[in-house]
């Protein structure tokens, strides 16, 4: 079997992507900027914002999880760079992990995944795209850094569907090993919760005494998150309690990482 390289395979999906695909017999190398001594799988030193190494990263390669990710412009010249030598090397399956809602949500990182997006479909190699909602991790650190102030101040009338980095890493190591599937099903938490009710959760797992305030947010990106744009499943109305979607992919809760992250 060909080995399969993941770019961005320190990162915090990439090193869960890493452990998928190892626990399923799967040859793996993981490009990284910096060297590393081999371990349970090889490592590729390269940089696709520059393209330092990564024709050699490739070489051999038989399919690519671009999981590494930056900003703007240099997400979208990275994924350029990496397509192009993807297609010099005879890659046959390229698999990106994008966000559900870049179509939807009018942020400029959004923007660039979608561009990015693009460019893995137009490659001409066989492609998956897989769009996930946010990450457990990341609403933690939002909601952490809100909680620094006396009132934790949430925008009104938005749900988030937050999805554990776990149950999304075995989602990308099955379409891996399938082969290409173009664009799969949008991957999203089990539950849509509105952001004061996770705020809530977050504020007693870390013992902390809040007040949480529903503040009104004017522009496009807030009314794309109110209508939904953010979700596997877009356009209901924010229930004033939480809601379980329709076809829920992953399996761990908020609470259920937060419990593991803050045990009592």
């Amino acid at each position: 079997m060909r080995p399969i390289l993941v770019t961005g395979g320190t990162g915090t999906l990439g090193r869960a992507v890493v452990r998928r695909l190892l626990s399923r017999g799967c040859p793996v190398r993981v490009l990284s900027r910096q060297a590393h001594t081999p371990g349970e799988h090889g490592w590729a030193v390269g940089d696709l914002v520059t393209g330092r190494g990564v024709e050699a990263a490739l070489a051999g390669a038989g399919t690519v999880v671009h999981c590494a990710t930056t900003n703007g412009k240099r997400d979208v010249a990275a994924t350029r760079r990496l397509v192009e030598a993807a297609g010099g090397a005879g890659v046959a399956h390229l698999l990106y992990v994008s966000i559900v809602g870049v179509d939807r949500v009018p942020l400029g990182y959004y923007r660039a995944k979608a561009e990015c997006e693009r460019l893995v479909v137009e490659s001409g190699l066989g492609w998956t795209v897989l769009r996930a909602t946010q990450f457990h991790d990341l609403v933690l650190r939002v909601l952490d850094g809100l909680s620094k102030a006396p009132v934790l101040v949430v925008p009104r009338g938005v749900a988030f569907q937050p999805v554990d980095v776990r149950d999304v890493a075995e989602r990308v190591a099955q379409l891996a090993e399938a082969g290409p599937a173009g664009r799969a099903g949008d991957f999203g938490g089990p539950e849509v919760r509105p952001v004061e009710a996770l705020a809530a959760e977050f504020l007693r797992a870390r013992g902390r005494r809040r007040p949480v305030l529903r503040a009104p947010v004017p522009g496009g990106t807030a009314r794309a998150l109110r209508a939904g744009g953010n979700l596997v499943a877009p356009g209901r109305a924010v229930p004033p309690g939480d809601l379980v979607p329709a076809h829920p992919a992953g399996r761990i809760t908020f609470a259920e990482f937060l419990a593991e992250r803050f045990p009592a």
